[in-house]
């Protein structure tokens, strides 16, 4: 089974904030397989379908951005899931607004989602995208960098968002039924400036 697991934090407060893109990724793709999402017996949403023959796992965690691990694994025990069958979306704002990101592996590159995930399961070896939220009003300093995550997009970044959600979610479809690399090859691609 593959699972997809979108990053963010629960609660009206979050919803549409840049942080919380993960989830977004995940809304799309129930409304694309005509799927809900339900409360799992862990700290989790889940939903179960297919695509394309594939059974597969629709996943928001609620223990927050910082402790996503704790639902990872418990999604890992639970379900038998394997590492290189989850893909996990989350926000980068290193990368451009608009700009996705597909790796089969890697460190956390100093996002806290993914440091909570590599803590708890032990492993680096999961396939990750990361979804660009870096507008043009990206504060410098790395103080104002945790706020400016929790905001929400601005007017004029809002067809860039909903095209980006769109990608993602179309990069995770490819990444079921084609695997990693071709998700990969088609949507890590750059956004000219």
């Amino acid at each position: 089974m593959h699972f997809i697991i979108g990053l963010g934090n629960p609660g009206g407060e979050y919803d549409g904030t840049r942080h919380n893109i993960g989830f977004a990724v995940i809304d799309a793709l129930c409304e694309r397989l005509n799927n809900r999402l339900f409360a799992g017996r862990g700290e989790y949403l889940i939903s179960f379908t297919t695509y394309q023959g594939r059974k597969i796992g629709l996943v928001k965690p609620l223990t927050f951005m910082n402790n996503s691990g704790t639902a990872i694994l418990d999604l890992i025990e639970r379900f038998k899931a394997e590492p290189e069958n989850m893909l996990v979306i989350c926000d980068d704002f290193e990368l451009p607004l608009g700009q996705l990101r597909i790796r089969q592996r890697g460190s956390d590159g100093g996002h806290n989602g993914l440091y909570s995930i590599i803590y708890h399961m032990q492993k680096q070896n999961f396939p990750r995208m990361r979804c660009g939220i870096a507008g043009k009003n990206l504060p410098r300093k790395k103080t104002e960098k945790t706020q400016y995550v929790l905001s929400v997009f601005e007017n004029g970044e809002k067809d860039i968002v909903k095209e980006m959600i769109a990608n993602a979610r179309n990069a995770s479809l490819t990444f079921i039924s084609e695997g990693i690399t071709a998700a990969m090859n088609k949507y890590n691609i750059t956004k000219e400036e």
